[in-house]
């Protein structure tokens, strides 16, 4: 496997798109050094655990773009007054990505829903992504990634799913605790008890958070 830092020609060109990509997202917010930065630490968090290797930089422009945003908010570079909701679990495959994909649903553009895990895995749950999409949210897109500190940082709410003392703590901040069961290992059946209980508590958030839906 290629090494973090030794990248292949296609690599290099890929993360030189992905970095004029964010360059011109964030132009009059972040300089390039600090973006190649998030980026180039963004392409070694998965680089290691990576299958596909091709998909590496885009999975790295993603995650930094979500980083920078995070950033931003962290060092009152934006401030929008939207809630920012970070969901935790231990592989960022289930539990929390069905919980991030409801908010997103729900809440539209009016909040901001993130995701991340102890112990990311390598694909999130083909039996949750059937779940989900029975019910009309489509999560096929998502990817088990760490969470950062800037993104904790920057959560107004932060809801933990099984992460025990991993959980990262930070002063001021909202933590909820959700009690649910691991859709690991279980079928479509089985999974859709745990998307229905993830439903209502997202709905009773959104709820304590004033987004009617």
């Amino acid at each position: 496997m290629t090494h973090p830092r030794e990248f292949t020609v296609d690599q290099r060109y890929a993360l030189k798109v992905a970095a004029g990509n964010l360059g011109r997202e964030f132009d009059g917010v972040f300089n390039s050094a600090t973006i190649e930065r998030f980026l180039t630490s963004s392409y070694d968090q998965f680089a290691s655990g990576a299958t596909i290797a091709q998909f590496l930089p885009l999975l790295a422009e993603r995650f930094a773009r979500q980083r920078l945003h995070a950033l931003a908010r962290v060092e009152n570079r934006v401030n929008d007054g939207r809630p920012v909701v970070l969901f935790l679990c231990v592989h960022n495959a289930g539990r929390s990505q069905m919980a991030m994909g409801f908010f997103r649903h729900l809440a539209g553009d009016r909040a901001i829903a993130w995701s991340g895990g102890s112990e990311p895995g390598t694909e999130v749950n083909p039996a949750a992504v059937a779940s989900m999409a029975e019910v009309g949210i489509d999560i096929r897109s998502e990817f088990p990634k760490p969470w950062t500190d800037e993104v904790v940082r920057a959560a107004d709410v932060v809801v933990s799913m099984g992460c025990g003392d991993a959980c990262p703590i930070f002063p001021g901040k909202r933590y909820e605790e959700w009690t649910l069961e691991d859709p690991d290992g279980l079928d479509v059946d089985a999974v859709r008890p745990i998307r229905e209980e993830v439903e209502r508590r997202v709905r009773a958030l959104l709820a304590e958070l004033g987004i009617p839906v």
